[in-house]
């Protein structure tokens, strides 16, 4: 999709492609208040400067849109409207062994009793081995503080999904 045709869908059209890069709310209701856009550059800061904006439940609503590291069938199962963007962002677990399998799962399951939401890193040319090591790393972090980690993470993925969203087609 161009940029041009995006501005020209309607609301609800326009959000449904938006909810392919994020699922929160409050996040494509403001980027749908910023359209039309004029160049991506304008989008990618839009989608930023909207992030920025938000508040705890916005980045919780946003991280429901993600399966677990190494859960790819959750997110099949529930945010199925993604996959075609999310498509490559866990690509590494699918090679990782049995034993580092159950090391991402029990430090799921730690950082989830921890924090109360999943792990959220920006997987993207991670190993499975590196997510770990970042999982348990960040397990040591203040509450009040790794939301705000989680949630640039959560940034990252969603700028990552707007490019494959909007730079599949060139522009005139």
């Amino acid at each position: 999709m161009t940029l041009d045709q995006f501005n020209q869908l309607d609301q609800a059209r326009a959000a449904d492609h938006l909810r392919q890069c994020c699922v929160s709310e409050g996040w494509i209701e403001g980027m749908l208040k910023a359209r039309p856009f004029d160049s991506l550059e304008a989008l990618y800061t839009a989608s930023s400067a909207t992030w920025l904006s938000l508040d705890k439940p916005d980045y919780l609503q946003a991280f429901e849109g993600h399966p677990k590291i190494g859960d790819v069938g959750s997110l099949r199962a529930k945010y199925a409207n993604t996959k075609a963007l999310a498509a490559g962002e866990q690509t590494s677990v699918n090679d990782a062994d049995e034993a580092l399998l159950q090391d991402l799962a029990k430090a799921n399951a730690d950082y989830e009793a921890c924090f109360g939401y999943i792990f959220i890193v920006c997987a993207t040319g991670k190993s499975a081995q590196e997510m770990l090591t970042l999982l348990k790393e960040r397990l040591n972090n203040d509450p009040s503080y790794e939301i705000y980690v989680a949630a640039a993470e959560q940034l990252k993925i969603t700028q990552i999904r707007l490019q494959k969203l909007f730079t599949s087609h060139t522009e005139d």
